[in-house]
């Protein structure tokens, strides 16, 4: 029996002052799956995922979230994003409110759920994540991973059923980088879907169920972890694997 995608992306195509980003790109996300998107830094995969939450207008294609186009004409943007969690490097964090405050500001703006349901849900998840004593604290007073933990527990709190992952990890110490590997981990277990561009390769054959290998804003290669890093049919692929592999980072 063939997964129902949750997200399907089709023939999109993206392109900045005449300069393609994206080309042709075709992917689909069942329910429950993470997806890893690899390859070298403007290969076109934080772009794809600021297209998936409609940060950033396609030029031509379009996306279907749960059975729905959310690219047509008319489609409220702002809507769609309810039902989408996105966290960046950039913890993006705001500095004068404390955890609890970032964390609760979506779900009471937004999503107009009231302040002690919010906090408490707040509070759940950063009990979870081993974030229970930061509630009071402001970002400058945690560490880039708390910081980074705290951005991921923010986008948890709206209950989305799609996360997007852009490289979370990238502007962290190596130390750091662990325990918030740790909180994706926990969120594949709980059968989160989520697209996640990484260049923890390590990381990605681990948790991923599929692996898309992007160049030049295409999709080159895509499939199962142990067949995109063992075996690669792309010479690209296979080049950019291979550099990886010299630098110690699979």
């Amino acid at each position: 029996m063939t997964a129902v995608a949750k997200l399907e992306v089709r023939a999109v195509s993206k392109a900045f002052d005449g300069k393609p980003v994206l080309v042709d790109v075709n992917l689909a996300v069942a329910e429950h799956d993470v997806v890893c998107l690899i390859g070298s830094s403007g290969s076109g995969k934080s772009t794809l995922l600021k297209c998936i939450d409609l940060l950033v207008p396609i030029d031509t294609g379009e996306i279907i979230l749960d059975g729905r186009v959310i690219t047509a004409r008319g489609v409220d943007a702002d809507a769609v994003r309810h039902g989408i969690g996105i966290v960046f490097q950039a913890f993006n964090l705001f500095p004068h409110l404390t955890v609890l405050d970032n964390i609760t500001l979506s779900p009471r703006r937004v999503h107009r759920m009231e302040r002690a349901d919010a906090e408490q849900r707040a509070r759940s998840l950063l009990y979870r994540f081993g974030l229970v004593d930061k509630e009071a604290d402001y970002p400058d007073r945690l560490s880039g991973g708390q910081q980074q933990r705290v951005a991921i527990v923010r986008a948890l709190a709206s209950q989305p059923a799609l996360m997007l992952l852009d490289e979370i990890t990238s502007a962290l110490d190596p130390e750091l980088v662990a325990e918030v590997l740790n909180v994706v981990r926990q969120l594949k277990d709980d059968g989160m879907t989520m697209v996640i561009a990484t260049h923890e390769m390590g990381f990605a054959r681990e948790v991923a169920d599929r692996v898309c290998f992007l160049d030049g804003g295409r999709i080159l290669e895509h499939g199962p972890p142990a067949e995109i890093f063992t075996n690669p049919q792309q010479e690209r692929t296979q080049r950019f694997l291979q550099r990886i592999i010299e630098a110690g980072r699979l």
